[in-house]
C-alpha cells in the first residue's frame, strides 16, 4: 500500500507534497553505529519501493555522509519525483586527526571533519552550496535552521544569542532564498517546540521539524505552539516519533528516550501505554506512528531506519488501521491529553 500525500502550500508557490511517512536520514550517517554505503542504499531502496518520497538530510548527520549517500541513491531519478530538506546553521570543515570534534560518540567512521556554528547569511548561503554539492543536486525544496535549541545549545542565554543571529542575518537569507523559488520552503528543525514558537511569533516561518516533542509520550505541544501552527498555516514535520526508540521498543531495558538510556519514568509510562494498546490488539510502533497524523498541521511523519527490518516495521506503522476506542482509552487513563486531536 502506498503512503498517501499532504498538500502544503502556505504562501500559493506552488508548495510542497510531503508523502505522509517520510524518510529520516541520520541513521545513514552512522548514527550509534556504522552501516556500509550497500546497507544504506538497500535501506532507501526499500523506502522508494515502499512509496517514500520525503527525505530529509543534514550536514550534521554522519559529517556530510548522510548528504552524499543520499546522493548516490537519488541520482538518475526525476528530481520532480521527490521531496528534499536539508539543514543549515552548521559548516563543516576538515580537522586534523586529534582535533575535539563534538559530535563523534554519536556517529561512527565519518569523514574527518567537524561542524562550526553558523546561522548567519553567509553561513546559509554558504551551507545551501556546499549540501548541494554533497547531494549532487541543484536545488532544495526546503530549508530548516537545525538544532536552535537548549539541548543543544546548553543554556538559554547562548539559544537566545543564536536565535538572534540567524534573526539578524541567517533569516534574511532564507527569505530571499524563497521568493527567487531557489527554495519552496524554511523553517527550523529542533528538539524542543519552545524555539519553533518564538520563531513563528518573530518571522515568517513556513514549516517545522519538531522531533521528539508530539508525540504519544509527549503532548506539551498542544498548549501554544501547535495551535499557532494552526492559525498560521505552518506545517509541522514530525521526527523522533519514537522518542529516539522507546515507543518502537517498548519499556525495555535498554530502552532510548531522547538519545539517551530512557529514564525510569519513562519506562513506567511507556509499559502502562503499551498495556492500552496491547487490549486492543495494536502494537505500541503503530499507535506512536499515525498519533501525530491526527494533527491538523502535521504534513509527514519521519523516522529513522538503518537496516531492513526496521525500514519494513516503518512501513507497516504508517499503514496501520487503529481504532477509535484505543485513543479514548488512553485518554480516560490519562496517558494522552484530552485536547489531542486523535
Amino acid at each position: 500500500m502506498q503512503p498517501k500525500t499532504r498538500h502544503w502550500d502556505r504562501i500559493g508557490n506552488g508548495g510542497v507534497t510531503f508523502t505522509e511517512h517520510g524518510f529520516g536520514t541520520a541513521p545513514l550517517g552512522n548514527l550509534y553505529r556504522a552501516i556500509s554505503d550497500e546497507d544504506a542504499e538497500a535501506v532507501l531502496q526499500a523506502a522508494w519501493d515502499a512509496g517514500l518520497r520525503y527525505f530529509d538530510t543534514a550536514p550534521l548527520y554522519g559529517l556530510g555522509l548522510s548528504e552524499t549517500r543520499l546522493n548516490r541513491f537519488l541520482r538518475g531519478k526525476l528530481r520532480d519525483a521527490y521531496v528534499v530538506s536539508t539543514k543549515i546553521g552548521r559548516l563543516l570543515r576538515v580537522c586534523g586527526p586529534d582535533e575535539d570534534r563534538d559530535c563523534i560518540g554519536k556517529f561512527f567512521d565519518v569523514p574527518n571533519r567537524r561542524e562550526v556554528y553558523d546561522y548567519s547569511y553567509d553561513g546559509v548561503m554558504r551551507s545551501l552550496e556546499f549540501s548541494l554539492e554533497r547531494l549532487g543536486l541543484d536545488r532544495v525544496d526546503i530549508l530548516f535552521a537545525h538544532d536552535l535549541d537548549v539541548f543543544n545549545h546548553k543554556t538559554q542565554a547562548a539559544l537566545d544569542a543564536r536565535l538572534d543571529e540567524l534573526m539578524a542575518g541567517g533569516y534574511r537569507a532564507l527569505v530571499s532564498l524563497r521568493d527567487q523559488g531557489v527554495i519552496k520552503a524554511f523553517g527550523a528543525g529542533v528538539n524542543e517546540w519552545q524555539p519553533c514558537l518564538t520563531l513563528t511569533e518573530r518571522g515568517d516561518f513556513d514549516l517545522f521539524l519538531l522531533a521528539g516533542r508530539y508525540t504519544l509520550l509527549e503532548q506539551e505541544a498542544l498548549e501554544t505552539f501547535l495551535p499557532l501552527a494552526v492559525a498560521r498555516g505552518v506545517g509541522v514535520v514530525v521526527g523522533g516519533p519514537y522518542n529516539s526508540g522507546v515507543l518502537a521498543t517498548g519499556a525495555r531495558p535498554g530502552a532510548f528516550y531522547n538519545y539517551d538510556p530512557a529514564p525510569d519514568w519513562v519506562l513506567a509510562r511507556v509499559a502502562r501505554i503499551e498495556a492500552v494498546c496491547a487490549t486492543f490488539g495494536v502494537r505500541l510502533v503503530d499507535a506512536a506512528f499515525q498519533f501525530p497524523l491526527r494533527h491538523p498541521a502535521v504534513v509527514s511523519v519521519i523516522p529513522g531506519g538503518q537496516g531492513l527490518a526496521e525500514m519494513a516495521s516503518n512501513v507497516q506503522a504508517s499503514g496501520a488501521e487503529i481504532p477509535a476506542g484505543l485513543w479514548a482509552a488512553l485518554k480516560a487513563e490519562g496517558l494522552l491529553r484530552a485536547d489531542a486531536p486523535v
